[in-house]
């Protein structure tokens, strides 16, 4: 098979197999939007609380806004508790048209961690089972209910284990499989690493093997690179690659690498294309957000998008200075017609 390929997840088609991971603070819809018109393939939301969702929390339902150009996309809900997660979920179908539910079972952040979710799911694979099978059967309760959309298809991200003593990723693949998960993403690092050290894509390949085509297995860290996602997808035979933070800040990421996945070679973006990006996710991030607070929320990201622009330091310095949309026209005037940078 190719290495770039249309995936099924349950009644899902897509047509492609690199994807834009759930990250807090980055993945919303501006950003999202930017990513598939760099041809990714599908992309989740920021995680969204279950527990927000079923007290009714306004800040919650914008997170799970569709982008414009999405075709697809999927909100991730996490929540310690199985009843929780039941209601979260119905909640999610009610209140969007998403066309898949996915479930954090990775993150590692103490807070999270410490309300039962993310990578303590990944600690405790019975917890996982229920609350896979309760998202499951929310799901099916909400397609008898509305049989025009179908059922919308259940995945689960999880870590390969607690820390290097407690490795349950098969405890945990099977949990998935057994609750009815119609795909997985395998987060090769533990708990404990955090984000740091190196992911162990060995596991990758053993849970493709343990899962033996039952339902695709999508592969997350260290994939940062159009070079990293080939070896990836060679080394592992997982589905699909899904980018987290090598798209930070660069969503032709997705161009890259579909150029080099089908050709072999790919070009670098102007300057002022990187430049352009930047302003556009920052006018839909106005429209959601207001003004102020897109404009510092948007500090990190054109710290990002000026990756590789002579003198960057410097720019960098004024861009977490900016407040407003015209700070930020006046900072980066002079690169709107600038040359093609290289990716490191």
């Amino acid at each position: 098979m190719k290495l770039y390929h249309p995936v099924k997840i349950g009644n899902l088609e897509l047509n492609g197999n690199l994807f834009l991971a759930p990250i807090a603070g980055y993945s919303d819809r501006a950003f999202r939007s930017l990513c598939v018109e760099q041809g990714a393939s599908f992309c989740t939301t920021e995680m969204v609380s279950a527990e927000a969702l079923t007290r009714g929390s306004g800040k919650t339902e914008e997170l799970m806004a569709r982008a414009p150009n999405e075709k697809a996309y999927s909100v991730q809900i996490f929540g310690g508790n199985a009843d929780v997660m039941f209601r979260g979920a119905k909640l999610v179908l009610e209140k969007t048209d998403c066309e898949c539910i996915d479930i954090n079972g990775g993150c590692p952040v103490p807070k999270i961690v410490k309300s039962g979710a993310g990578s303590m799911l990944t600690k405790e694979p019975d917890r996982l089972y229920a609350i896979v099978k309760s998202v499951k059967e929310a799901s099916q309760e909400y397609a008898k209910e509305h049989p025009e959309r179908g059922n919308v298809p259940v995945t689960v991200k999880i870590r390969s284990g607690w820390d290097s003593e407690h490795l349950t990723w098969k405890e945990c693949t099977e949990a998935a499989l057994s609750a009815g998960a119609d795909a997985l993403t395998i987060h090769a690092r533990t708990r404990a690493q955090g984000y740091a050290g190196s992911a162990d894509w060995n596991i990758q390949r053993k849970i493709v093997e343990l899962v033996a085509g039952k339902i695709p297995v999508f592969g997350s860290g260290d994939a940062h690179s159009p070079e990293t996602a080939k070896k990836m997808l060679e080394e592992t035979g997982v589905d699909g690659v899904m980018f987290a933070r090598g798209a930070m800040g660069d969503p032709f990421l997705f161009r890259r690498t579909i150029q080099f996945l089908t050709e072999g070679i790919y070009s670098a973006e102007t300057i002022s294309e990187r430049v352009s990006a930047g302003f556009r996710e920052l006018e839909l991030n106005i429209q959601d957000k207001g003004e102020k607070t897109a404009c510092m929320q948007m500090r990190k990201k054109f710290c990002a998008y000026s990756s590789g622009i002579q003198g960057g330091g410097r720019l960098r310095q004024q861009v977490v200075q900016a407040n407003t949309a015209q700070d930020y026209r006046d900072i980066f005037a002079p690169y709107l017609n600038a040359p093609s940078i290289s990716r490191n």
